[in-house]
C-alpha cells in the first residue's frame, strides 16, 4: 500500500453549525470548501464535515445517540482549552485519570471530541517501547 493521506469524515445534519464550530472554537483552516463539504486542514490530516441527507445515514436503531466514535487532539495544557470552550458556552466534561487528562464536549452535531494532554500519552508510548 502506497498511502498518501489519511482523513476523518464527519456526516453531518447540522451542517452550516458544524462548519462555524470547527472554523471558529477549534480554528481549523479551510483547504476547500463547496455547498455540500467542507474540507478542514486537521493537523497533518484532514477532516471533512460532509452535509448528510440520506435517511438510512442519519437514523439510528433503538434510541442510541450517535457518538460511535470520538475525535481526539492533543494538546499541552487540557486545563486551558477547557476554559475557552467554556467561554464560548460549549459544555465539557473534564477528567483527571492515572493515564492523562481528558476534556470531552460535542460538536453541534452530536460528535464527540476531545483533548488530550500529549505528555502522558507520548510517556505510554515510549514505556511500550521499552
Amino acid at each position: 500500500m502506497d498511502i498518501k493521506r489519511t482523513g476523518h469524515i464527519l456526516y453531518v445534519r447540522k451542517y452550516k453549525e458544524c462548519i462555524l464550530f470547527y472554523s471558529t472554537v477549534l480554528k481549523l483552516d479551510i483547504l476547500f470548501q463547496n455547498k455540500e463539504l467542507t474540507c478542514f486542514d486537521f493537523f497533518g490530516t484532514y477532516l471533512m464535515i460532509e452535509k448528510e441527507d440520506r435517511a438510512d445515514y442519519l437514523s439510528l436503531d433503538g434510541g442510541v445517540k450517535k457518538a460511535f466514535s470520538c475525535i481526539r487532539m492533543h494538546v499541552i495544557n487540557v486545563k486551558e482549552i477547557v476554559l475557552d470552550l467554556s467561554a464560548e458556552k460549549i459544555p465539557v466534561e473534564y477528567q483527571e485519570h492515572s493515564w492523562g487528562v481528558v476534556a470531552k464536549f460535542f460538536d453541534p452535531d452530536g460528535n464527540l471530541l476531545a483533548f488530550k494532554d500529549e505528555e502522558t500519552f507520548a510517556k505510554q508510548i515510549k514505556e511500550y517501547i521499552k
